[in-house]
């Protein structure tokens, strides 16, 4: 498509986005041709973004209870920094950046998922908890970042490739845009920048100056009391980047992913609340009787556990029906490896070389035996062989069970439901070391253990996939990629496990679990740990997951995504409402009127891509600002209060009925103004 890797560079190509015809073939942004593209500029500084993403992630999350995806400013970076040299750095070469760097919010939000939860338990005398060392934390993160990494080298040419244009892959959209921004020149970079500090200024003023309501729940209208008699709620998150990310998915999975939440907020809820009225007692894994439940308690206790179980089943279900591509390409692996000596080897594009299967079988087996050794000498357990080799196939084939769910449910909204089946991994491999007599403390430490190496798998198969179609979108080399990506995650897991004990050495009371680091993501693992081998804890509802798990197939059955619809009852419904808000305004934009030419509906859809990606890339800087300025000012004001501590306004200034109103005419301004300005684009 472009001879000269400098030459400037208007966007995708027409086919990016779309399903190919019989035939067609999709040629990335810069083909089959030698460019620079790993260098020694580019693997420094996407390591130096790695290490200083992977502290910041790491304090941040365990903080201020707010993690941060760093691909989008390791993009936005990369350009800026990258002019500064002799040589202007190269698209390819900012690729690489972008994806050495992203390591560092996959490794670290494993970790911070699960191992803080240890420091809780060792330091509450009731458990008898030992509290990891750091080498413990960097192995950890290490042996699940490349597990992750390793499962979906043979998944890549189906999701890549076999699926091209089936997923809208939100945020690998947007951090396209990005990239591609810094080789563009005219009206397409000035709509991004544009956007982009639309974005951050819309979200600076809902989240950091408190100027119109962050969570809208019609109040102000009469709606939310009229729900409320029928143990309903409605919420919507006043968010100006979850819009974009709503507007790149499009109105067809937005719709699926909100109706995933109106059958959990509108139904299952209500029913729940109705029928446990009548029963006076707890019951698990609930805190109190559910006639004193909240209708976002009853969710978070009951049906979010059922959201679990449909994450699971359809998870399953898809890696079923992906199984054929997996055949395929373990076959073509094996007859290229068997080729006759002295054949003429077929030469393959740059654009399509990949790692091969035998590194995924090999490195597979060296994790094995690494994971091995580690459970079996590095816990601190005496004769833990048989402990070890359980825990090491658990890894093994639930990471390998769950790695395409990760893939695929970022392809789809964005969001990785890592935290639901890693609660999953802990459930089974509790119940596991309970049967094989671990129990207590070593049990606690060695199921939180293997939950943190799944953990940290999945999390990194769902970055990798975004960060291949990135690269499968501007022509990077894939096997550049994949290898790269192991270095990355040796240098992110080393600086986040020095984050993570740096912050661990707090004093009483400002350690993890507390009001000054709440680490809420290892709170609720911590409570799952209890529920297991607690001696006083209830069970926990096994009949709940296998309703989401039956609800999957039955999904599954109809033809419905079961990913998509059980994605949205599992995340809270206020971050699904905008983004089929934002669904529904990709609609607007691309409906044609009639004798309208297609090339001025693409160049309307192509505006609206570029604002969306705009939203997301300045609401994530906005939200890592507003972060590392709220744990700044807390550490030297001592505030135990999460937010509010560089606030203009009063964190409850526009509550109740003024900041509702602002809200809502601040949200119906912002849709109609992105509609509005997309439709305004001129035929190229």
């Amino acid at each position: 498509m472009h001879s000269d890797p400098n030459a400037t560079i208007d966007g995708l190509p027409e086919n990016a986005r779309r399903p190919l015809e019989p035939g067609e073939q999709y040629i990335p942004v810069v083909p089959d041709e030698q460019v620079h593209e790993v260098t020694t500029r580019s693997v420094v500084m996407g390591l130096v973004f790695c290490a200083i993403f992977a502290m910041a992630a790491a304090y941040l999350a365990l903080k201020v209870g707010q993690g941060i995806e760093a691909a989008i400013p390791i993009a936005i970076l990369a350009i800026g920094l990258g002019t500064f040299f002799s040589r202007k750095s190269t698209l390819l070469e900012n690729v690489i950046i972008q994806s050495i760097g992203a390591n560092s919010s996959h490794v670290v939000s494993g970790a911070v998922f699960t191992i803080p939860a240890l420091y809780m338990l060792a330091a509450d005398p009731l458990y008898d908890v030992a509290q990891p060392q750091i080498w413990q934390v960097i192995i950890v993160s290490f042996l699940g970042g490349c597990l992750g990494v390793l499962f979906l080298i043979p998944l890549r040419y189906h999701f890549m490739v076999e699926m091209h244009g089936e997923f809208p892959w939100p945020e690998g959209t947007a951090t396209t845009e990005i990239i591609l921004s810094g080789e563009r020149a005219g009206s397409g970079a000035k709509v991004l920048a544009l956007s982009a500090g639309l974005g951050a200024l819309y979200d600076g003023l809902v989240a950091s100056t408190h100027a119109m309501a962050e969570t809208i729940t019609f109040k102000a209208v009469g709606l939310q009391q009229l729900l409320a008699k029928q143990f309903m709620t409605i919420r919507v998150l006043n968010n100006a980047a979850i819009v974009g990310i709503g507007y790149i998915v499009g109105l067809k999975y937005a719709a699926i992913i909100c109706a995933g939440s109106l059958l959990s907020m509108f139904v299952l809820v209500p029913m729940i609340h109705a029928v446990g009225v009548y029963v006076p007692d707890v019951l698990p894994p609930g805190t109190m009787p559910i006639a004193e439940m909240e209708p976002m308690q009853v969710f978070k206790f009951y049906v979010r556990i059922i959201g679990v179980g449909g994450i699971a089943g359809a998870g399953i279900l898809g890696i079923l029906s992906s199984m054929p591509a997996m055949i395929r390409s373990i076959l073509a692996n094996m007859k290229a490896l068997s080729g006759k000596k002295g054949e003429a080897k077929k030469v393959v594009p740059r654009i399509e070389r990949s790692l091969s299967l035998q590194v995924t079988i090999v490195g597979t087996v060296i994790f094995m035996v690494a994971a091995f050794l580690f459970f079996s000498y590095g816990l601190g357990i005496e004769k833990a062989a048989l402990y070890a080799g359980v825990g090491t196939v658990l890894v093994t084939v639930i990471a390998f069970l769950f790695a395409p769910v990760s893939a695929r449910a970022i392809a789809i909204v964005g969001t990785n439901p890592v935290s639901g089946m890693t609660m999953l991994t802990l459930i089974i491999t509790g119940v596991v070391m309970l049967k094989l007599g671990l129990t207590g403390g070593q049990g606690m430490f060695v199921t939180m253990m293997v939950g943190g190496v799944v953990c940290t798998a999945l999390a990194a198969s769902g970055a990798l996939a975004s960060d291949l179609k990135v690269g499968h979108w501007t022509g990077a080399t894939p096997s550049k990629q994949l290898a790269l990506k192991f270095l990355g995650t040796a240098v992110a897991a080393v600086f986040c496990g020095l984050a993570m004990w740096v912050l661990s050495q707090a004093d009483v009371g400002q350690g993890f679990g507390t009001s000054a680091m709440p680490a809420p993501q290892a709170s609720a693992m911590k409570e799952i740990l209890v529920g297991i081998f607690g001696t006083t804890a209830a069970p926990l509802q096994w009949y709940l997951f296998g309703l989401g798990v039956g609800l999957a197939i039955i999904l599954r059955m109809a033809g419905v995504p079961a990913l998509a619809f059980a994605l949205g009852m599992y995340l809270p419904m206020e971050l699904n409402t905008p983004v089929l808000l934002g669904g529904f305004l990709s609609y607007l934009v691309g409906r044609s009127k009639a004798g309208e030419s297609k090339p001025r509906v693409k160049a309307r859809m192509d505006r609206g891509v570029l604002i969306a990606s705009g939203l997301m890339a300045g609401g994530a800087i906005m939200g890592v600002l507003d972060a590392i300025a709220n744990a700044s000012i807390k550490g030297i004001t001592g505030s135990t209060e999460a937010k509010g501590a560089i606030h203009i306004l009063s964190e409850h200034a526009f509550e109740g009925m003024p900041g509702e109103i602002a809200g809502l005419v601040g949200l119906v301004g912002l849709c109609i103004l992105i509609v509005t300005w997309a439709r305004r684009a001129k035929e190229a």
